[in-house]
Formats: C-alpha cells, sequence, structure tokens
C-alpha cells in the first residue's frame, strides 16, 4: 500500500523560509513523478511544482518561480520543497502527491494518485 506523508510545516515570518518532506513508502519514489499542492482557505487546491520521475525536468507555478525548488532524495525515498522568500500569499495546506502513470498532463490534481493529510504553512507579515 503507498503511502505519502508530509512533514516541515510551520509558521514563518515574510521573508523567511521552510523546507517541507514528503516520505513515500510501499512503492519505489523512483516509478512516480512527484507533485506539490496547496489549499489556501476558501480557494480550490492548485499547482505548486512537479519532478520528473528521473529528475530530469521540474515545473513550477508562477507564482512561486525564482523562490521554490523542489527535489528528491531517492536513497531517502523523500521529496523535498525549499521555500525562500516566504510571502503571506503563501499561506496554504500544502499536499505531496504521487502520480504513477507516463501521461503528459502533470499540474492537476485530478492526475494524482496518492495524496498526504497536509501540513500547514502559515507566513505573517
Amino acid at each position: 500500500q503507498v503511502q505519502v506523508v508530509e512533514s516541515g510545516g510551520g509558521s514563518v515570518q515574510a521573508g523567511g523560509s521552510l523546507r517541507l518532506s514528503c516520505e513515500v513508502s510501499g512503492r519505489s519514489i523512483r516509478t512516480f513523478r512527484m507533485g506539490w499542492f496547496r489549499q489556501a482557505p476558501g480557494k480550490e487546491r492548485e499547482f505548486v511544482a512537479t519532478v520528473s520521475r528521473g529528475e530530469a525536468t521540474t515545473d513550477y507555478a508562477d507564482s512561486v518561480k525564482g523562490r521554490f525548488t523542489i527535489f528528491r532524495d531517492v536513497n531517502k525515498s523523500t521529496m523535498y520543497l525549499q521555500m525562500n522568500s516566504l510571502k503571506p500569499e503563501d499561506t496554504a495546506v500544502y499536499y505531496c502527491a504521487a502520480k504513477a502513470a507516463l501521461t503528459p498532463v502533470t499540474m492537476t490534481v485530478q492526475e494524482y494518485d496518492y495524496w498526504g493529510r497536509g501540513t500547514q504553512v502559515t507566513v505573517s507579515s
């Protein structure tokens, strides 16, 4: 049974940094495209970043480009999201997701098969 579990959320002031972690168990992380999504109160869940199986490609939402970095450590079966220069509008619950199929769509919620429960990130001004 595949499980994905996030950790690393917290509260930080604007301009600060946080690193989120996502551990995958039950199947090799190498077999998944991995992604981060977030959901703010009253809003729909939105794409943040994704990394391909072979780490050859990464993609980011325009709102986080240049500030966030997605990467993985396959030996630890863990994916990370390094978040720098945080803004109050980054406040949300952040979700880790794993996508098994090799299809070209990579930034929509519906494409991902396994989800974590989320970790709260709060950025104060």
